[in-house]
C-alpha cells in the first residue's frame, strides 16, 4: 500500500518528505462511506537515515460520527474534511484542553453537511476554508473504540490509543529535528494509483 501512496502523491504533485525521521501523515478515506466506522486508515511514514521507509498503518476516521451528523454543532453544517494537501497545518498542541494532540493552525477546507439525516453528504455544495479545529486526536484514553459516535465533528480519529501514542512519538522526534508544523494529506480510496 505505501507504494501506490507514494505514487499517488507524486500523481497529484503533493510534496513527500524525505529528511530522516520527518512525518508524512496521510490519511486514507474508504470508498465505503458508513457513518460511525473507523473504517479508514491514517498512514505515518518517514525515511530513515538508510532511505529506507518505515510505515505505519493505523485504523481511523476521517469523517465525523453520527452523533454529530444529526447534532450539528455549526449551523452551516458538520464538517468533512475535503481531500487535499494541508502544508504546515498541524502541530502539535492540546485537543480541547485535555491532552497533546496534533491541532490544526493553519486552514483547511471542510464540506458542510447540514441535512442531519445521520449519513455522509460528500456532495454538498457548501465548502468553507478556515480554521475549524479539524484535530488529529485519539477515541478512549485506552483500547481500540469500536464507533466512532460523539469523537469525531470532523477531526482524524485514531480508533486505538496504543497507534496515537506511536504517532505522538513520532510527532515529539519530528519536531525535535525540524520544528512544530506537520503536513496532513487526505486522500480518497478511490483516487489511490494502483500498479
Amino acid at each position: 500500500m505505501l507504494n501506490n501512496i507514494l505514487q499517488t502523491i507524486n500523481a497529484k504533485g503533493y510534496v513527500l518528505f524525505t529528511r530522516p525521521f520527518e512525518l508524512n501523515i496521510v490519511g486514507v478515506r474508504s470508498r465505503n462511506a458508513r457513518p460511525n466506522a473507523f473504517d479508514d486508515t491514517i498512514h505515518v511514514f518517514y525515511q530513515r537515515a538508510d532511505k529506507q521507509w518505515v510505515h505505519n498503518a493505523f485504523a481511523a476516521t476521517t469523517d465525523p460520527g453520527t452523533y454529530w451528523l444529526k447534532k450539528l454543532m455549526n449551523p452551516a453544517g458538520t464538517a468533512i474534511l475535503q481531500p487535499g494537501q494541508y502544508l504546515n497545518a498541524y502541530r502539535i498542541g492540546v485537543h480541547r484542553n485535555k491532552y497533546q494532540a496534533l491541532v490544526q493552525q493553519g486552514p483547511v477546507t471542510v464540506i458542510r453537511d447540514a441535512n442531519q439525516d445521520g449519513w455522509l453528504n460528500f456532495d454538498s455544495a457548501t465548502t468553507q476554508t478556515g480554521l475549524f479545529g479539524i484535530n488529529i486526536h485519539r477515541a478512549a484514553v485506552k483500547g481500540k473504540t469500536q464507533y466512532v459516535n460523539d469523537h469525531s465533528a470532523g477531526c482524524q480519529v485514531l480508533a486505538d490509543a496504543n497507534d496515537f501514542h506511536l504517532l505522538m512519538e513520532l510527532a515529539q522526534r519530528h519536531k525535535k529535528w525540524y520544528g512544530n508544523n506537520f503536513t496532513y494529506t487526505l486522500l480518497a480510496e478511490q483516487d489511490i494509483v494502483m500498479k
